[in-house]
């Protein structure tokens, strides 16, 4: 299953209560991502708000997609955005920069862009 990588910036001063949102995120929301097509996702953050992300999806954009077809998204969107620097009023989960896998334990080559 193609693998994904991501990285945001929450605002400074910002990080610990992000991390303490997602010891409780609602169990609609973690419904709504397995039924959505996200698998394995994680997510880490850095004391300086650096949060990088990682999922696995059979297609990524369908995922999104069907993860802003729900109410539960928008409503957790909604209140996520304030903790992030750089997205020009879009959603947080819109508005991440996708990196690129360049090493792969498992894999004798990678694509660009995976």
């Amino acid at each position: 299953m193609p693998r994904y990588c991501f990285c945001l910036q929450v605002k400074p001063g910002r990080a610990a209560e992000y991390a303490e949102r997602h010891r409780a995120v609602w169990p609609e929301m973690r419904q709504a991502l397995r039924d959505s097509g996200w698998h394995n996702y994680s997510l880490f953050l850095r004391g300086d708000g650096l949060l990088i992300g990682y999922v696995e999806a059979e297609d990524l954009a369908a995922a999104q997609a069907a993860m802003a077809r729900t109410e539960v998204n928008t409503r957790w969107q909604a209140e996520m955005a304030e903790f992030f620097t750089g997205l020009d009023g879009g959603p947080p989960d819109e508005g991440f920069q996708l990196l690129d896998e360049v090493f792969h334990l498992e894999t004798t080559s990678v694509r660009e862009g995976q």
